[in-house]
């Protein structure tokens, strides 16, 4: 069962709003796609594990976790009644070859790229060290697991935790065979690594903005486009002809506006500007006092969450 559900990266959403909003540079573009691929591939893994294991084991999605002035990711962390699986998920496309741990692009000029094992075992020791101090000693087994199907890695030793493609359906089989039942020692140790997570951890690498350099608008939750019109309670977007609530649209401009800017107050004036003063004060000012908690007076008030 899922008992940690997996989010969009905060930094894969800050790209995609920088992405309407300004040009990004060449190599902005190239990591918002490597962001894009890596979060598919996750959601990917998540399909097959909700489909293929039904076995009583907890699932916790996403974790970043501390230990001894350290962070360390875990993209998947299945505890089962025996046994806890560390899971790295890598969505690579194309071909690979491995060679003295090192792994390459197959295509000329074999341009090395990080080796997940290396990520991987770090992960492994550093969640084995934070599992005893939380007093737990379960076995730990760890795997890197490739879902693209359009992935081939030449030259792999078989000793490796991998686990390729077309093994997926049969790992997860492997976990799904135990019928034993989890006890209640181990949901609270899943409680545990919850309350650990931080989602502000050091993961994260926007690239530099300014708020005058971002095109101002009420983007689209279509297809993105600023360019809409107002008609009664509801905004239609001139380029896809969705229709959406305006109170939608303001809470929608509201958190981009959060993401993009923590440190800037929420008030009415400001998210007129923020969405290019296309839409009412006074529409604005209803959604803030509905949805979020009023502070200050008069003309000093701003909102928060």
């Amino acid at each position: 069962m899922i008992y940690k559900p997996r989010t969009k990266p905060r930094e894969l959403e800050v790209y995609h709003l920088l992405n309407s909003r300004k040009n990004l540079l060449d190599n902005e573009r190239k990591h918002l796609y490597a962001l894009q691929k890596g979060y598919e591939g996750e959601l990917l893994f998540d399909n097959l594990t909700s489909s293929v294991i039904t076995s009583e084991c907890l699932i916790l999605n996403d974790l970043l976790l501390p230990h001894n002035k350290n962070t360390f990711q875990i993209d998947s962390l299945i505890i089962a009644p025996e046994t806890i699986y560390i899971i790295e998920v890598k969505n690579f496309e194309g071909d690979y070859f491995y060679e003295q741990d090192r792994l390459y692009t197959r295509v000329p000029p074999h341009s090395e790229v990080t080796n997940p094992l290396i990520q991987l075992n770090r992960s492994e020791s550093l969640c084995r060290q934070l599992l005893q101090q939380l007093g737990s000693d379960m076995t730990i087994q760890s795997f890197v697991v490739f879902v693209n199907p359009e992935f081939t890695l030449y030259q792999a030793p078989i000793n490796k935790q991998i686990v390729y493609p077309g093994q997926i359906n049969r790992f997860l089989k492997s976990i799904h065979t135990s019928s034993l039942k989890l006890d209640n020692n181990l949901y609270v140790l899943a409680d545990k690594l919850k309350s650990l997570h931080n989602p502000n951890a050091p993961f994260y690498f926007p690239p530099s903005y300014q708020y005058d350099e971002l095109q101002k608008g009420v983007p689209c939750s279509y297809c993105d486009s600023l360019e809409f019109t107002t008609k009664g309670a509801y905004c239609y977007c001139l380029v896809c002809s969705k229709k959406e609530t305006m109170e939608k649209r303001i809470l929608q401009i509201v958190h981009h506006f959060t993401m993009l800017f923590p440190e800037m107050k929420i008030t009415t004036n400001a998210i007129f500007d923020w969405g290019n003063r296309k839409l009412s004060k006074r529409a604005i000012r209803r959604v803030l006092q509905k949805h979020l908690n009023t502070k200050g007076v008069h003309q000093w008030s701003y909102y928060e969450f």
